[in-house]
């Protein structure tokens, strides 16, 4: 357990395993949605330029994703494990980057090799019979 203040007489403690103090939903402003950018799952973002900390409108998490993706380019996904936050806020916190042009984003190829909903279904349905 961890005292959340330096105070003896007014310490409050917080169980390690009870997880984050700061909900998801104040670090994006209790948007839900990004200003820009889709953000698929597998969207690679990759840091083009260095922002200091204190800039207005960033908190640490900015800074921690500009961070982990200035050595090499890393998945929407890997960026929320690497957090351990909802993918939901990642892409808001994404678009936040993305408006300030920092970060850049390759979306994932939708060419000919994707396979149709179609074929998913029936791989599915073959499945099921089995």
């Amino acid at each position: 357990m961890t005292s959340l203040s330096d105070d003896p007489g007014q310490e409050q403690w917080l169980d390690e395993e009870a997880g984050r103090i700061v909900r998801p939903y104040v670090m994006t402003r209790g948007r839900t949605k990004p200003s820009r950018g889709k953000f698929d799952l597998i969207t690679l973002v990759m840091t083009v330029e260095a922002v200091a900390p204190g800039q207005p409108g960033l908190g640490p998490e900015h800074h921690t994703i500009m961070d982990m993706c200035e050595e090499r380019p890393l998945s929407v996904a890997e960026i929320a494990a690497h957090l351990d936050l909802p993918a939901g806020t990642v892409r808001v916190l994404l678009g936040d980057l993305l408006d300030r042009r920092v970060v850049a984003i390759q979306e994932p190829h939708r060419g000919s090799d994707v396979l149709s909903l179609d074929t998913y279904k029936a791989v599915l349905n073959g499945l099921r019979a089995l």
